[in-house]
């Protein structure tokens, strides 16, 4: 299996558009749709494509300057398409992208956002050394990752 991260061009930002998660997930993540429209909007944010065995498998979108800050990234968004859920490509596409960020010499916070019922999200963030720090304003748990 191999699983990279690739630019959304206009080449293939529909591949991720219509990319859906199945009902029970909806509620706990923003469109792919809303956050490509977002990127076009906020430069310092990063739509990226994950691609599995060359076809698209999900979608991630981060900013590369949270709260205006240098140094601190967030990641928004992150989602693997329904269909190729459970296989390893979410894990794998994270490992990528915190490797990604860790190489940016002026790194020093990753954080993420997800809804404090998610328990999956808890163990699999928890799992790459995440630490939650609080619940945010829209009442989302936050976790973070130092450099």
């Amino acid at each position: 299996m191999d699983v990279t991260l690739q630019d959304i061009t206009e080449e293939n930002f529909e591949d991720f558009m219509d990319m859906e998660l199945p009902e029970h997930q909806r509620e706990l993540l923003a469109s792919n749709a809303y956050s490509i429209a977002q990127s076009r909007f906020y430069p310092d944010y990063i739509p990226r494509g994950v691609y599995c065995d060359g076809e698209p498998a999900g979608f991630l979108l981060y900013d590369r300057r949270a709260g205006d800050v240098e140094g601190d990234y967030a990641i928004y968004r992150f989602m693997v398409d329904h269909a190729r859920q459970g296989r390893g490509i979410g894990r794998r596409a994270m490992e990528l992208l915190l490797a990604e960020l860790r190489a940016r010499p002026d790194m020093r916070r990753i954080t993420i956002c997800y809804h404090e019922r998610n328990a999956r999200a808890k163990a699999f963030y928890a799992s790459f050394g995440f630490v939650e720090t609080g619940v945010d304003e829209r009442g989302e748990m936050v976790a973070e990752l130092r450099a």
